[in-house]
Order: structure tokens, then sequence, then C-alpha cells
């Protein structure tokens, strides 16, 4: 299944620009967040910021922005059932192909020195949401967590237009690791709070 929509919402920008190109050269269709829209739109890559395609604004200083169903719906749909289909065609949701994330930097933040308050707000919400449902949907979604799989994904893609089932899961493995590390990471610092 040739992917047609990413959805990108990178805290660390490492490698977007070259993966933005890609996706473009590729024709694939990119929806991202803030921060990311605003770097790919300045490097003229064509882009559709989330909150245009949800037509739901991001709220709440950036909180909310990926949890909303035209996002995760796009995400969990199985592609082969018809009842997800149609309904993502009844709810005009379009199936994300590809998602890419990378989490606030919870760690960095609480490693150097952070008080609570500010630990608290790099603690991310909508992207372990977004990266869990793309791993668990991994038959249907692209899901990359790491800068360092932008490279080969593409190339990949531009070889095979698309990837085996085996590469999928592979990244979706990637995910759960990822987001297990993430919430060990803050229960324990929530923990020394105690």
């Amino acid at each position: 299944m040739k992917p047609k929509t990413a959805l990108i919402s990178v805290w660390d920008k490492t490698g977007l620009i070259e993966l933005g190109r890609g996706l473009k050269k590729l024709g694939i269709e990119i929806i991202a967040t803030g921060g990311t829209a605003k770097l790919l739109k300045e490097n003229n890559i064509p882009v559709t910021p989330v909150d245009e395609y949800a037509d739901y604004p991001e709220m709440l200083g950036g909180r909310v922005k990926t949890i909303q169903p035209k996002i995760q719906g796009g995400i969990l749909a199985v592609r082969n059932n018809m009842n997800h289909m149609k309904q993502l065609k009844e709810y005009n949701i379009k199936p994300i192909d590809i998602v890419v994330f990378n989490l606030y930097p919870f760690e960095r933040v609480v490693n150097e020195g952070a008080k609570i308050d500010e630990a608290l707000e790099n603690i991310d919400i909508g992207g372990p949401t977004s990266i869990r449902a793309a791993g668990k949907n991994f038959k249907n979604v692209i899901v990359i967590v790491d800068p360092d799989d932008y490279g080969w994904v593409i190339e990949m893609l531009e070889k095979n237009g698309d990837l085996t089932e085996k590469q999928r899961l592979k990244l979706a493995i990637k995910v759960f690791k990822r987001t297990s590390e993430y919430d060990k990471a803050i229960k324990n610092y929530l923990e020394k709070q105690v």
C-alpha cells in the first residue's frame, strides 16, 4: 500500500528538512503541527497545518493538537476493514499512512534540574498517543520515532513504494520501547517529588 499522507510532529528537528523533501518528492501529503509545519514551509515544502486539516485549533498553549478524531481516526483505521473506511469517508477523515513524532524532551529537562511545573509541561501527551496508535496499527501505518530511520525509510519508499511488514514491525517496536522508557522516566521523577 503506497503511502499518501504523513503526519509529522517533532520536537527534535534533526533531519526534518531532508525527510520533508523526500516525502514531497514521493508525492506524499504532509500534515504537521505548529513549529514542524513552520520549518517545513520556510523550506518550501508543502504542508497542511494540523489545525487547518482537523478544522480545530491547537489549544491550551499547544497541549491539545493531535488528540482528536480526524487525527487518531486516520491513524487507527484498518484499511481492509470496510466499516472503518466507510466511517473515515463519512466523517471526511484521511487515512494517515506515515506518523513521524519525537517526544518533548522530558528526560533532558529534568536532568538539567527543572522544577516540577517545567517538568510537567514537558510531559508529552499527544505524541505518545499518536505513536502508540500508529504502533498498534503498524500493518497499515509506518511509524517513525527516531531521526536515524528517516533516510532508509525514504530510500525504501523510493525503491519499493512501501515497507515490508517486518520493517514496519521493527519501527513499531521502537515506539513501545520509547514510550516505556519515557513513562519510566516520568514515574521516577515524580516519585522523587513525594
